[in-house]
């Protein structure tokens, strides 16, 4: 049986914990897989439910950690060669950024014979300076070249990947979309949505709009805050935001809504005529998109947002902006309407339009929830991950 060592750079929720823990849990008993993970920033909410419930005890290297640091990088690296000399895997499969530098080198020092690298994201525009941006392009260029196979999670990451940033070649990337359980968003809409709203005082002729994630500046909340307050001047019906999620932008944000005129509140049960509602992070992510009568995302960077995904599974339209795979998922005017990044008079229109017509919303839900099952199914995801790692396996032998 092959084994595999899969590690991910930390169990924070979002799309790459779901994805490593559908691949280990469920590419059994092909492959055996040890799942390893680093340490969560203290403003995310932990993900390691998920593992739980699939009953998955992942190895935990406390040293691997988001932000650089030489010192606890190179324990973690050591930990990483140490877990390989043991488990003596025939494929290390990284996922994300810093599991991606530590673990592709350990594999390599460690002659693994295979190594595969997920991107579920990028840091190449809208994060940093052109310095720092460009030394990390030089680092990823050279881990290619260590690596064997490079998972795109879209074909516009590919794209991007290959071709804007060069990466690799085209030829060793692979598209691999990721995959959920998706059923729990289209059952028991009515009572989750009867939940949320009374959890929340959203009265019947109230439309929630909700965004859903971190808290951090490439999500960009002050685009989505910005329209929101246009929209809502804009039109007689009465709209409330959620913005669900935590992070290091949390005080900044309210302070902006102070400086904007937006009432808000982060506490249940007062304030039910505050126009925008912190609830800080909600596991049930399935009861909040119930909940909600559109789903926003105004990041200026992707890979695949979760979110959308979860929103038209549930039969929510989307406003969001064009970054990233966001086209690779959402039925551009028919489940989701877009906008270029930064214009908030564009995503206003949007939310507006959304707003003033509930047979449009009802629409692009139908939509969204129809095109959207078998696409990003965990089953779809296992298979053809599974068909990749044979390949792999057989060009080694």
């Amino acid at each position: 049986m092959p084994r595999i060592l899969r590690i991910i750079n930390r169990f924070n929720l979002g799309g790459p914990t779901y994805n490593v823990a559908y691949l280990t849990k469920f590419l059994s008993p092909e492959f055996e897989t040890l799942l390893v993970g680093g340490s969560k920033d203290e403003t995310e909410d932990s993900s390691e439910f998920i593992l739980e419930n699939l009953g998955l005890k992942p190895v935990i290297i406390p040293e691997m950690k988001r932000e650089i640091s030489i010192r606890q990088d190179r324990i973690a690296y050591k930990k990483i060669k140490a877990l390989i000399r043991e488990f003596k895997p025939d494929i290390v499969h990284t996922h994300a950024s810093k599991a991606g530098a530590l673990g592709r080198r350990a594999a390599y020092a460690c002659h693994v014979p295979v190594i595969v690298h997920t991107f579920h994201g990028h840091v190449f525009h809208s994060y940093f300076g052109k310095l720092k941006t460009a030394l990390y392009l030089n680092i990823e260029r050279r881990l290619a070249r260590k690596t064997d196979a490079i998972i795109a999670i879209s074909e516009k990451q590919k794209q991007e990947l290959s071709e804007t940033f060069r990466i690799a070649p085209a030829e060793k990337f692979h598209v691999i979309p990721l995959g959920f359980d998706l059923e729990r968003f289209r059952t028991g809409t009515e009572a989750k949505r009867k939940a949320f709203r009374e959890k929340y005082q959203v009265a019947d002729d109230e439309i929630a709009i909700g965004i859903i994630g971190r808290l951090v500046p490439i999500k960009n909340h002050r685009l989505f805050l910005d329209a929101f307050l246009k929209a809502k001047g804009m039109t007689s019906k009465k709209i409330k935001g959620f913005i669900i999620g935590d992070g290091e932008l949390k005080t900044e944000l309210m302070e902006y809504c102070k400086t904007a005129g937006l009432s808000f509140t982060s506490r249940t049960g007062l304030h039910p005529s505050a126009d925008i509602f912190f609830t800080s992070w909600i596991k049930d992510a399935d009861v909040a998109i119930a909940g909600l009568d559109i789903v926003a995302l105004s990041s200026l960077n992707e890979g695949t947002p979760v979110s959308l995904i979860e929103a038209q599974a549930s039969g929510r339209p989307v406003v969001s902006t064009r970054v990233g795979g966001v086209e690779n998922i959402v039925l551009p005017d028919r489940s989701a309407l877009l906008s270029d990044p930064g214009d908030a008079e564009e995503f206003a229109r949007h939310l507006l339009r959304l707003v003033e017509d509930e047979a449009l919303r009802g629409s692009f839900g139908n939509c969204g929830s129809e095109q959207i099952g078998e696409r990003f199914s965990y089953t779809r995801l296992t298979s053809e991950m599974g068909a990749l790692y044979r390949r792999l396996l057989q060009s080694k032998a």
